[in-house]
């Protein structure tokens, strides 16, 4: 079985807003003296199921922002939200980074840290359990969720696979 991809076409109609995750300052030493640069992750999403990440460098901080968005912009996925949460439970990795995420109900509010609350906020989720492992490097944590959110089938889309009924995927 084919495993359909749930990246976005068009971005034109989407109100996007972004939310800055790290900023990272890298000096070079040159025979001149010190040069600073930045890096920036930054995190796009409408809040109704589509998020996406970017990174951008720069020699000042807001420049490193913009370009942030605009390669967030271009690799923008669809994620599936069911009552304000994950329709089941995912487990993702990227590098060192590990995460787990977990349905909530109604209520319980975001349960995640740093980079993870700022990717599942973007998303549209509000109620969700969410717990990192290993590394809590920005990069590689904004990276493991978005490819555990990357994931994630709605109910319709199991029901379709298996060729039942929508009542039976919930009932067994």
């Amino acid at each position: 079985m084919a495993i359909k991809t749930n990246r976005v076409k068009s971005t034109n109609d989407l109100e996007l807003k972004d939310r800055l995750v790290a900023i990272n300052r890298v000096t070079k030493v040159t025979k001149g003296g010190r040069t600073f640069t930045f890096a920036a992750i930054v995190v796009v999403g409408d809040e109704k199921g589509i998020v996406g990440w970017g990174l951008g460098k720069a020699n000042e901080v807001t420049a490193a922002i913009a370009k942030g968005v605009e390669a967030a912009k271009k690799n923008l996925i669809k994620v599936p939200v069911h009552k304000g949460t994950i329709p089941h439970e995912q487990y993702a990795k990227f590098g060192g980074s590990r995460v787990i995420l977990q349905p909530a109900s109604a209520g319980t509010g975001v349960k995640a840290g740093g980079a993870m609350r700022a990717v599942l906020e973007s998303v549209g989720i509000t109620d969700v359990l969410a717990k990192s492992k290993g590394s809590s490097n920005p990069h590689n944590l904004v990276k493991a969720t978005i490819a555990a959110l990357g994931e994630m089938r709605s109910p319709m889309t199991v029901a379709q696979n298996r060729g039942i009924s929508l009542d039976k995927v919930f009932n067994g």
